[in-house]
């Protein structure tokens, strides 16, 4: 039994100790916002927050969480309630075809926590590993820009902020 907190409850899994921490998420846990992509580590659709670092969890095994904290996209807000860097990210249209949000999001919220005024030199290294196929880069980045804006209004920390849900407005007939 490996033991972690995920998304700040302690979780038990009851997996092969080298089976990657992507799959007991997505097959175990039935956490299906992070994503595969490469299989390799290389383009960031797997990534989660491990002790607060984006970390590529498709290569990563099991065993080594044992005691850890994990946060995956689930962890970070949901569409009822968006952190300010996912309202940020909605705010700027990042997302195209969305598979490899999470992972984006996950290490600009690694970015965010330890850096709420990055440069562009800083926004680059740290999201160089994350690969976008519809090329949203420069939509990424303001995402990232804004939300450190916002952050340094909030104190500095990730906020959770109310979701606009148009669909919530009632139609007339």
């Amino acid at each position: 039994m490996i033991s972690f907190e995920l998304n700040g409850k302690t979780t038990e899994v009851s997996a092969a100790p080298d089976t990657p921490l992507l799959w007991v998420v997505r097959d175990h846990l039935k956490l299906k916002g992070s994503k595969f992509g490469c299989g390799m580590g290389l383009c960031g659709a797997c990534s989660m927050l491990v002790d607060g670092e984006s970390t590529r969890t498709c290569v990563l095994p099991l065993a080594a969480i044992q005691g850890r904290k994990v946060t995956t996209i689930e962890g970070i807000g949901n569409p009822d309630m968006l952190s300010t860097l996912q309202s940020a990210w909605v705010e700027a249209s990042v997302a195209q075809c969305g598979y490899c949000q999470s992972g984006q999001l996950v290490s600009a919220t690694a970015l965010l926590s330890k850096n709420s005024n990055p440069s562009d030199n800083d926004i680059d290294e740290a999201m160089s590993g994350n690969i976008c196929r519809c090329g949203t880069y420069p939509n990424i980045k303001k995402a990232i820009k804004q939300a450190a804006k916002n952050l340094r209004k909030e104190n500095g920390q990730l906020q959770i902020v109310a979701y606009f849900d148009p669909n919530s407005i009632q139609q007339e007939a």
